[in-house]
């Protein structure tokens, strides 16, 4: 029975019928749990559905821990105490947690997830589970990780030399340190909000020469993601 179960709430990988109908019926509820998001006040029919779909995560929650010993392949208690750490684990007690309160709003202890009505949002790293074409885009990071790696890195020492340089350069324009990161950042990614720049002829050549080399970098990211991306397929 135990085994059963598993192989149903289990992403399809044997062409299983009953476990690709489960696997399509999680994504609806899991996209319809993000609907209530969308809206400031939740009248009594948003309440409904968060409710609805919360009780839903909580048995599929269960139904995979209750069966954690076949996704091991260990026949052990170890199994089930490892579960709960795992990343799909944290993410589905995380989009579950906010919401428990609405449950019995006579626990004052669980009125605290209240504040954490922003966590409900990892409700869609949910579907990573589900979606076929999502575990293939994590396939392609996993396997480009060296790669992504390196660029951020380069990425990350970028932003700060040009922060250094721009710091002392123009340290009029610049409060902080921290201010002269936050625009080398935005020089990087060429995105320009235009809150804080600087205003002399030297430190405008460094935003130039910092947006120009920034282009580059931003785009090796996209070069090394596409790439794996068309292996994914091709195989």
């Amino acid at each position: 029975m135990r085994k059963k179960i598993f192989e149903i709430i289990e992403p399809s990988q044997k062409n299983s019928i009953l476990s690709s109908i489960y696997d399509a019926f999680m994504i609806i509820i899991i996209l319809l749990s993000i609907f209530p998001l969308c809206f400031k006040q939740t009248g009594n029919t948003l309440r409904f559905i968060d409710t609805s779909c919360l009780i839903i995560f909580i048995i599929d929650y269960f139904l995979r821990w209750f069966t954690a010993d076949y996704k091991y392949n260990k026949k052990s208690l170890i199994s089930f105490i490892r579960y709960p750490f795992g990343f799909f684990a944290i993410i589905d007690i995380i989009s579950i947690l906010p919401s428990i309160s609405i449950l019995n709003n006579g626990f004052k202890l669980l009125r605290i997830f209240r504040m954490a009505r922003a966590f409900r949002v990892f409700r869609a790293f949910k579907m990573f589970r589900y979606s076929k074409s999502v575990r293939i885009i994590v396939s392609v990071f996993k396997k480009s990780k060296e790669s992504l790696i390196a660029v951020g890195t380069l990425a990350i020492a970028y932003i700060i030399i040009s922060a250094l340089i721009v710091f002392n350069v123009e340290p009029e324009s610049f409060n902080t340190f921290f201010d002269a990161i936050y625009w080398a950042t935005v020089s990087l990614t060429t995105v320009g909000y235009g809150d804080i720049y600087p205003v002399t002829t030297i430190g405008r050549i460094v935003t130039m020469v910092s947006s120009v080399f920034g282009i580059a970098i931003v785009a090796l990211p996209a070069g090394i993601i596409t790439a794996g991306y068309m292996n994914e397929i091709e195989k």
